[in-house]
């Protein structure tokens, strides 16, 4: 089996700025502005090694290019999610047919699915180490996390439930370093005692941070302050800018999904 990391990516759709929001105003969205930021991301880590496998466009769906939230990758289980958001079910069979694609390369998953009795969005699910913290959130019930369990505790995880009302997602709330420090911006997290170790930082776009591999991180342009916390903690940190998916509650995180 191939060893070079790897993530899919979904294309921004047209139709971006008519996407769900939860927590935020809407704001004006331009998606030409959304489509070279996107592009500006996928670079990222195109420049650090990945191989970037694009899920096919899907221009009917507005947020589609949060293509996190209709995966979520263990080892070598690919859990296929139950959308929260009606708008966003028909998301899945594209990533579906990415995940068939890409056995059909050689890469060497095993594809379960949360069924329609519960609903789970990736952008609820933060790996460290052995534990997937699950967001119990406006998006993710209770049998979306029950089912999330079965499937991944056979992989050696252990599920452990938090509560999520301050911000969409989990993730759009606390991620973590590749040390496992669990970082996030403390007005907008539930519980920061749930996470230990915990790191709280100055700004909001500061939340969100991707494992480059390496020591090296991939966050927000949008939060200076926070870019200077992490170097000072040893890391190489490349920021990016997406504000275009920030004024739809989105982030770094949510973009992409890592596959190997």
């Amino acid at each position: 089996m191939p060893t070079t990391p790897l993530i899919l990516v979904r294309p921004p759709s047209p139709r971006l700025a008519e996407g769900e929001l939860t927590h935020l105003d809407r704001v004006p969205v331009d998606p030409g502005l959304a489509r070279e930021q996107w592009q500006g991301y996928v670079a990222a880590f195109a420049d650090h090694g990945w191989d970037v496998v694009e899920v096919e466009e899907a221009p009917e769906h507005a947020d589609g290019v949060f293509v996190e939230d209709a995966l979520v990758v263990v080892d070598r289980l690919a859990v296929l999610t139950s959308p929260g958001a009606p708008s966003r079910r028909g998301e899945v069979p594209g990533v579906e047919a990415a995940l068939r694609r890409l056995a059909a390369d050689g890469v060497d998953l095993e594809v379960a699915r949360i069924s329609s009795e519960g609903h789970l969005d990736g952008g609820d699910v933060l790996e460290v180490g052995d534990v997937l913290y699950v967001g119990r959130s406006a998006r993710t019930d209770d049998e979306g996390i029950r089912q999330l369990a079965a499937h991944v505790e056979p992989y050696g995880r252990r599920v452990v439930p938090v509560p999520v009302s301050k911000v969409l997602h989990l993730k759009s709330g606390v991620t973590a370093l590749p040390d496992g420090t669990v970082v996030g911006y403390e007005p907008l997290v539930d519980d920061p005692g749930a996470f230990v170790p915990f790191l709280a930082v100055p700004e909001e776009h500061g939340t969100a941070v991707v494992d480059l591999g390496g020591g090296a991180v991939v966050m927000s342009a949008d939060a200076p302050r926070t870019a200077e916390l992490y170097r000072a903690r040893g890391l190489d940190v490349v920021t990016v800018p997406i504000s275009q998916f920030e004024a739809l509650e989105g982030c770094v995180t949510c973009l992409s999904v890592r596959v190997r």
